[in-house]
């Protein structure tokens, strides 16, 4: 499930200069949209790019929607990704629900397709069924309240969750990993009011890892280590650092792919390369976000890599380059289970995998250790798995 971060930056944030130091803190930090009034929509992309989300200003829209219509094409205005009803209306309790829901001028704006969500502060039970109401056509329900304790959070999910995508209002990143884990499935988004550019970024790092695999590695037994002749070797650089628990998962065959670490271990003979995993041969198959792989010889500058712990966390890299040349190697075939499989990896003590002992360089492994891999019992078809049986050896 993808996740989102809303960043609240109208004028209730205060006047432009301060509205700008949040949207450009949300930019640098990497939030998914920016919730302004539809006067700062230019503003906000001329600072970068990201989606922008407008509140409706002056009312009934289908006036606006008119007078807007007299104008020449050139003045129209930036128009936002998505209009959002709700404040200064009904949505926030400027203006008071009418005795039946079907003559409110909020949700008469959403179902006339003038506005792409609802914000809605939950002031009481009423509103949580005008928050239910507006999610019927809205494809954001943005709901808020004053602190935890009186939103309803768990109710808006189960009744609501599958019909829009539900933002939940927050004042810091505990909050936002409250929304996200909230019945499991969590809210779809959060909008984050704040200032504070660290707590912004925390916030996003909470999305992130909301996000992510945990994966079950277990434990494989080496059958055979022996030197083979040469073959193309790929260096995957990342984008990023890598800490010295974290590699990538490689393999010739796709159901067994082996932990090999990246390069942070510091060497007599080189320095470290931190953002390196020497991985395999061209042919390897690569462990991708979302449970795919990628033959190595396929894996460019900015393609997206997994990259694991050895206690099985993941997260995304960019890749920067990918770096190809003829290498010795060693093959490695292990047994898991009565079920063999094998990589070939360059016969070089820089590269090192996991084993029970700790981490090991490829050039010390023995018949009868045990290696750090990611096992499952499926076939894969272009990278994707598929219940399908396939001989590989």
């Amino acid at each position: 499930m993808t996740r989102e971060v809303w960043l609240k930056a109208d004028d209730a944030v205060g006047d432009w200069e301060a509205r700008k130091r949040r949207i450009t803190a949300g930019l640098e930090a990497g939030v998914d949209w920016v919730l302004v009034d539809d006067w700062d929509v230019e503003r906000v992309r001329e600072l970068g790019a990201v989606n922008v989300a407008a509140f409706r200003s002056g009312g009934d829209v289908d006036v606006i929607d008119d007078a807007e219509g007299e104008d020449d094409a050139a003045d129209e205005p930036v128009e936002p990704d998505a209009y959002v009803v709700g404040k200064e209306g009904e949505g926030d309790g400027t203006v008071e629900f009418p005795a039946d829901l079907a003559g409110s001028a909020d949700l008469s704006t959403l179902r006339r397709g003038n506005a792409d969500g609802a914000y809605v502060r939950i002031l009481g039970q009423e509103y949580e069924r005008f928050a239910e109401a507006a999610a019927e056509t809205a494809d954001y329900t943005i709901v808020v309240g004053e602190d935890w304790t009186i939103i309803p959070l768990e109710n808006l999910i189960a009744r609501i969750g599958a019909e829009t995508s539900l933002v939940a209002g927050v004042s810091d990143s505990e909050d936002a990993r409250t929304a996200f884990e909230t019945l499991e499935l969590g809210a779809d988004a959060v909008l984050l009011d704040s200032d504070d550019p660290d707590e912004i970024r925390r916030t996003v790092e909470v999305r992130d890892e909301s996000e992510r695999e945990t994966l079950d590695l277990s434990w494989a037994t080496v059958r055979t280590v022996e030197q083979t002749g040469s073959a193309d070797r790929v260096c995957v650089d990342t984008g990023s650092l890598l800490d010295h628990d974290e590699g990538m998962l490689v393999g010739s065959m796709s159901r067994g792919l082996v932990f090999v670490h990246a390069e942070t271990a510091e060497s007599p003979y080189v320095a470290s390369r931190p953002f390196r995993v020497n991985a395999g041969a061209v042919h390897a198959y690569v462990r991708t976000p979302g449970g795919g792989t990628k033959y190595l010889s396929e894996v460019g500058s900015g393609d997206e890599v997994q990259v694991v712990d050895t206690e099985g966390h993941t997260r995304e890299a960019i890749v920067g380059r990918a770096k190809i040349e003829k290498r010795p190697m060693f093959r490695v075939e292990l047994e898991r289970d009565g079920d063999r499989f094998e990589t070939l990896l360059q016969n070089a003590e820089t590269i090192k995998v996991q084993t029970r002992d700790g981490r090991k360089a490829i050039t010390d492994v023995e018949e009868g250790d045990e290696l750090l891999v990611y096992y499952e019992d499926t076939a894969r078809h272009f990278g994707e798995a598929i219940d399908e049986s396939i001989v590989e050896k």
